[in-house]
């Protein structure tokens, strides 16, 4: 039974060498790796790949569950599309293997946690960010286009199409900028 490798990192500047490594000496054939976020398999053009590759009898190796998902309905979507396949999933840090009824379970508690991990993080963003609005400190993203410009454009007689052509952006930037500005469109 021919093992094929995923691996994955979140960000440009994390490493993906470790991970290779313990998927090369795991006996994958084959890798495939990315840097890209795990909170969706969408966008996911390695992973995609290595499932649309695996046949019937395959085994799809991961270091750790969370670099294949964060969220339980990915995991087990991706569980879902190797079974119809015939193929399996093992992780090589946890006593995961999907050809057996515990590495199953296991895989999904796993899934359960790792979706649990992602939430919390993103609700300590966001306590974090309303600290920081309270203080005065968070701004948000700096405005992509000066207000000004765009209602001046406006008052000159440019449609917003032509607007948002002429600096680069999107109408609904040229929209957004208007609506809050005492322009009326």
């Amino acid at each position: 039974m021919p093992s094929y490798g995923y691996a994955r990192v979140s960000t440009a500047d994390q490493n993906l060498d470790l991970q290779r490594e313990a998927l090369k000496e795991a006996g994958c054939v084959a890798i495939r790796a990315e840097k890209v976020s795990g909170s969706s398999t969408k966008g996911r053009d390695e992973l995609r790949t290595v499932l649309d590759f695996v046949q019937s009898g395959d085994e799809l190796v991961v270091v750790r569950i969370d670099r294949l998902a964060r969220s339980i309905g990915d995991l087990q979507d991706v569980v879902r599309e190797l079974k119809a396949k015939g193929a399996t999933l093992r992780a090589i840090e946890q006593p995961i293997d999907t050809s057996t009824a515990a590495g199953k379970a296991f895989l999904d508690m796993l899934g359960v946690f790792a979706e649990f991990e992602t939430n919390l993080r993103r609700e300590r963003q966001m306590e974090g960010i309303a600290k920081a609005k309270a203080r005065g400190v968070y701004k948000g993203r700096k405005p992509s286009v000066d207000k000004a410009v765009v209602e001046r454009m406006h008052k000159e007689g440019m449609k917003p199409g032509a607007i948002a052509t002429e600096l680069g952006i999107s109408r609904s930037t040229v929209w957004r900028a208007l609506r809050t500005t005492d322009v009326l469109i």
